[in-house]
């Protein structure tokens, strides 16, 4: 996809802050520290579209982008970061639930994992959800560059394991080489054109 605009539109925590809910929506999900933000500003081609940040947990929100006037991508919060306080930690579940129960623009999520992470409880609750309220996923597994070639699959397996997911269901992802990057806009495109 050809990305001629990207902006930033506002930050909300519950329904009746969401923007107007006139555009299909693509959510991206995954823990504090799995490469979310720089898979985001890779697939829209801007440096700091979304903010990265060296202290995990720093999206305690949910942010939308108007993408091209086409499609709205929202940033979901960031989970499973032990200094995230107590109080954002008991939000995040309600508000995340709420998000993906009842926005009805809702197309996909892109559902992020490290490669070099097995799945925990959070990963796990977060795939039962998107099962629960039967929303469409593209499961994708960053930071490949980080392991050699010959290590990816021994990576990969307790992650298809923890998930249940099959294994041709994910995309590799670099942020580093952008290697998946057009897979994963493949599998978003494909999502959005449930519209037409």
């Amino acid at each position: 996809m050809k990305i001629s605009s990207a902006t930033f539109i506002k930050s909300a925590t519950r329904p009746s802050n969401y923007p107007p809910a006139d555009l299909p929506e693509i959510a991206f999900a995954g823990r504090s520290n799995v490469g979310k933000s720089s898979l985001i500003n890779v697939l829209v081609n801007r440096r700091s579209l979304v903010r990265t940040s060296s202290t995990p947990g720093r999206t305690q929100l949910l942010n939308f982008f108007d993408i091209n006037g086409t499609f709205n991508l929202v940033d979901l919060p960031g989970y499973g970061f032990a200094k995230v306080p107590l109080s954002v930690k008991k939000n995040w579940g309600p508000m995340m639930r709420t998000y993906l129960e009842r926005r009805e623009t809702l197309r996909a999520v892109v559902f992020i994992l490290d490669i070099r992470r097995v799945p925990r409880e959070e990963d796990i609750q977060m795939l039962d959800w998107l099962e629960e309220f039967e929303v469409p996923t593209i499961p994708v597994i960053t930071k490949v560059d980080k392991v050699n070639r010959s290590q990816r699959e021994k990576q990969i397996r307790p992650i298809v394991e923890a998930t249940g997911l099959p294994r041709d269901a994910f995309s590799l992802f670099s942020a580093l080489s952008k290697e998946g990057t057009e897979d994963v806009w493949e599998l978003i495109e494909a999502a959005l054109d449930l519209e037409e």
